[in-house]
């Protein structure tokens, strides 16, 4: 999402793009076609991956050089899967990793993009892609792809979107450790194997957590992302780790209503106490205000009873979808729900 405004769908701001030019593009590989085989198959057939769109990405061999959203590159990553070229929110103005780059080195692979709209299709076509992988809000729009070239990106390789919007978070890390296990990746790796352990072992606390907390008397959380001119509300059934959290026994406050497209319901910040809530879950990507900069910008947010009682927490709303991702997220949540009381 564009690091000034969090909702999907995506914003309507479109950046200058780099035109293909005469660089001879009949050599590059074919977009993706359809097909009905489910899940991946690699053989001496060659490599097919059937993605979220019920769309089956094919290629005579398995793909080795991938470009993917950021996102979607940091998953891979943990699954053992690197990605030659990325785009999305990857480095910040002083060349630091953006907090959605996770674990990449971001020195070492090729930026086509670091904002909503930017994707150089030149720099795409000298990197002779095999594959270009991304994440999806809602089908079948691939995340970070600018819309007006789509069509161009999309006829230089093969492309796979995998859903990470309302749906399971299980599910959804699923799918990438299938697409990273069709490209390669161990899965029964040590370092795999721990990351799925870990995960397990910190979603059974967080249940525990919620549990304790309802016997406490309940509480409530709240999820927002905040910018200058508005507050944005959660909305947790449209967002995959919040739903996840729900399952557990988390109990989240609801918006009466979301913009076109859901996730978010928009409020004015003089009508930041609409909703109650006594643990507050703030959007950390870059571009979002953060919780020492609420406090001192913003007085109605000052006066919320969560934040008077410091029980205020980041929230990682677009982190990898991998075991290893979402496992420190999940421990992190459960300790504020452990140390947290009603706040309202």
């Amino acid at each position: 999402m564009h690091a000034r405004r969090p909702i999907p769908p995506a914003p309507t701001r479109r950046g200058v793009l780099g035109g293909v030019g005469a660089l001879g593009l009949g050599g590059l590989l074919s977009a993706c076609g359809g097909g009905s085989d489910d899940g991946a198959k690699a053989s001496g057939d060659g490599w097919s991956f059937k993605d979220d769109r019920g769309t089956t990405a094919k290629a005579g061999k398995t793909p080795r050089r991938i470009v993917a959203y950021i996102g979607a590159a940091a998953a891979l990553r943990d699954f053992g899967i690197e990605c030659t070229g990325v785009f999305g929110p990857t480095k910040l103005r002083n060349g630091e990793p953006d907090v959605q780059a996770a674990d990449i080195d971001v020195d070492k692979v090729t930026i086509l993009g670091n904002a909503w709209g930017e994707f150089s299709i030149e720099k795409y076509a000298k990197l002779r892609p095999e594959l270009l992988v991304s994440t999806m809000n809602v089908t079948p729009t691939l995340w970070y792809v600018p819309e007006e070239s789509a069509k161009k990106i999309t006829s230089l390789a093969p492309t796979v979107g995998i859903l990470t919007g309302k749906t399971s978070l299980t599910k959804a890390i699923g799918r990438f450790a299938a697409l990273a296990e069709s490209l390669g990746a161990d899965l029964e790796a040590e370092k795999v194997t721990a990351a799925k352990k870990r995960f397990e072992a910190a979603s059974e606390t967080l249940r525990k957590s919620a549990k304790a907390a309802k016997a406490r008397g309940g509480i409530k959380v709240l999820a927002i992302s905040a910018q200058p001119d508005l507050l944005y509300v959660g909305n947790p059934a449209d967002f995959t780790d919040l739903r996840h959290y729900a399952d557990l026994g988390i109990e989240f406050v609801t918006p009466d209503k979301t913009a076109k497209g859901g996730f978010f319901q928009e409020l004015a910040w003089e009508n930041a106490d609409t909703y109650k809530a006594d643990l507050i879950l703030v959007d950390k990507r870059t571009g979002n205000l953060k919780p020492a900069e609420l406090k001192k910008s913003k007085p109605t947010w000052a006066k919320l009873p969560a934040v008077k009682a410091d029980q205020v927490i980041t929230w990682s709303n677009e982190a990898q979808f991998s075991h290893a991702g979402y496992a420190p997220l999940i421990e992190q949540l459960a300790a504020a729900v452990d140390k947290s009381k009603k706040a309202v």
